[in-house]
């Protein structure tokens, strides 16, 4: 039977921050939200709307026109600016919208396809009150609607193959709040700036409070030993305490970027630690979660949060550094953007990607030839380009990125990212297994909260047949950075250690795991390759062969030893007799 398809105008919504919300006040959340969505109804049907479907926070609503849904969109962020009068910003329900004209298939009362995952991802990557439109939808609109709109260019859309052309709805918003005291506002410094604020106590118990600032200390500590921080000392967040806050005019008070806010709840001998960490230029919540324990062991339960927490925001203060690279004009841009976005053109995993970033690397050196992050970025794109097989490296290629990686550990620097990259590279691309090993215990002993070293740990003992240790650096890494965009890796390695213990069936679960995140990951492939061959499943190892050899169409066996030489010899020969099992050529 045929599928019906049509051209519909797609109108995606969320709620920024409604897990948090739900964490502090479940009930209170979820009937402020029925009362949203009942106010907001009229609208929708008035514009020619029909609500597809609600799924939690969010909402998808078909339209027949374009025109119609973007007026919508304006509409209900109007009607949800004045909605929140007089509600205290962390209680706040904001919307982030997205707008896309696509085509879409018909599921019975559902709609499905391309159409609706973009508007979906636009969504994403809308600021708090605010609208993305695609092109598309900003041609049919431009001139018929009470709106602006800003062109923001291309943008890399989460599994959408090509980068979109995106505009963003200028609509106004709430007027401007006068400030609590008068102040001028610090400019921000030249890398990433965060506060942590103090918490605030809701134990009900006043001799907590040692408890509650002995939390913010370890966490302001911890946080502050990543070095691409700009973190502001624990005695100036604390002259904060005990007042009623606004984490837009602290920050300007502190010239920073980011506000780390935490509460602290208890009952009984349990305690519940909620934070989230705010972008106050956008008023965006780019991480939030709560941690839970018991008063038994207070100095333990600070500990564990305090690690929790720098593992955690790590990353996603990297990917908004990222986000916020993306959208700055190439003008403008200094050694520092030009390596966050070869980041992000290293996170697409393709061949061309870590093409692109290279050259971004490179251009970032040609600004700061010390620039070690951009340095070590050239070696872990180099890494992947040899191990997959992407792109004829030639000696050239892999001594300049040998060279860079020597230059960023002889720097001595206190950055355990760029130390924990140089030292895969000397790992990968020049057998310095020792060098390497050794500059991962500096990187460690510098920031043991550091997900990353943990992982390019546990990839040099699985790769060193110590299966064992791998998985117990994995578990580490893990629990630091359990929500991370290169969390994949961790499966992958998972995958590489069972394969070296010769627990095979393992070893095909996780690789499987990587593949569903990660379906263009080589490494994973041969994993699957290997233990599928041992167990005597032939065709399904062939199979795998040749998913492979699409992405690395010039392997051979000769090739894979060449390019294995880091390898213990003994996981070198499982990797071996797996792939001529499954008759990969020798020359």
């Amino acid at each position: 039977m045929s599928q019906t398809r049509r051209l519909a105008a797609i109108l995606a919504a969320d709620i920024v921050g409604y897990s948090r919300l739900m964490g502090e006040d479940e009930a209170g959340t979820a009937r402020a939200l029925r009362e949203h969505r009942a106010a907001a109804a009229p609208l929708i049907a008035e514009h020619g709307g029909r609500i597809v479907k609600t799924t939690g926070d969010g909402a998808l609503i078909e339209f027949g026109s374009v025109v119609g849904a973007v007026q919508c969109a304006i509409a209900l962020q109007k009607l949800m600016t004045e909605r929140n009068v007089g509600i205290p910003g962390e209680r706040r329900m904001d919307l982030r919208i997205g707008v896309h004209l696509g085509d879409v298939l018909i599921d019975g009362d559902d709609i499905i396809g391309d159409g609706v995952n973009i508007a979906a991802r636009l969504e994403g990557i809308a600021e708090p009150g605010g609208i993305c439109i695609s092109e598309d939808s900003f041609r049919q609109v431009r001139g018929r609607v009470d709106a602006e709109f800003d062109d923001i260019g291309e943008q890399s859309l989460k599994n959408i193959a090509r980068p979109m052309r995106v505009f963003v709805a200028r609509i106004g918003g709430e007027a401007a709040k006068p400030p609590a005291r008068e102040t001028s506002a610090l400019p921000l410094p030249d890398k990433p700036s965060l506060v942590v604020l103090p918490f605030q106590n809701m134990t009900g118990d006043a001799e907590q409070e040692y408890f509650v600032d002995g939390v913010v200390e370890e966490i302001t500590t911890a946080i502050a030993r990543l070095p691409w921080l700009f973190v502001i000392a624990r005695n100036s967040a604390f002259t904060y305490k005990g007042e009623p806050v606004d984490v837009k005019h602290v920050a300007q008070e502190l010239g920073v970027r980011y506000v780390l806010e935490v509460s602290v709840r208890k009952a009984g001998n349990r305690v519940r630690i909620t934070g989230q960490l705010i972008d106050t230029a956008t008023g965006a919540h780019i991480w939030a979660d709560r941690f839970d324990g018991t008063l038994d062991d207070i100095f333990a339960l600070q500990d564990q949060v305090a690690s929790s927490v720098a593992g955690a925001i790590e990353p996603r203060l990297r990917q908004s550094e990222i986000e916020r690279a993306s959208r700055k004009p190439a003008a403008n841009l200094t050694a520092y953007d030009l390596y966050l976005r070869a980041s992000a053109q290293s996170y697409r995993h393709t061949d061309e990607g870590f093409a692109e970033a290279v050259v971004l690397a490179q251009q970032a050196l040609a600004i700061d030839p010390s620039y070690a992050p951009a340095a070590a970025m050239v070696g872990w794109c180099r890494t992947h380009q040899r191990v997959y097989g992407w792109g004829a490296l030639s000696d050239e290629d892999i001594g300049e990125a040998c060279r860079l990686a020597r230059q960023v550990l002889e720097a001595e620097r206190d950055d355990a990212e760029t130390i924990w990259q140089a030292a895969r590279t000397l790992f990968y691309l020049a057998g310095e297994a020792a060098m390497a090993v050794a500059a991962l215990d500096r990187a460690l002993a510098l920031d043991p909260n550091a997900a990353h070293a943990w992982l390019a740990r546990a990839n040099i003992h699985a790769l060193r047949s110590q299966p064992e240790a791998a998985i117990e650096a994995l578990e580490r890494a893990r629990r630091l950075s359990p929500f991370d965009p290169l969390g994949f890796h961790y499966a992958v390695n998972t995958a590489i250690a069972h394969l070296a213990a010769r627990r095979f069936e393992q070893a095909i679960e996780w690789a499987d795991r990587a593949l569903h995140d990660q379906p263009r990951s080589v490494a994973a492939m041969r994993v699957k390759v290997a233990a599928n061959a041992h167990l005597g499943r032939l065709d399904k190892a062939r199979a795998e062969l040749s998913r492979m050899l699409a992405i690395d169409p010039k392997l051979t066996i000769a090739g894979f030893r060449n390019q294995a030489l880091f390898m213990a010899p003994e996981v070198l020969e499982l990797y071996v007799t797996g792939l001529r099992l499954a008759s990969l050529p020798e020359e």
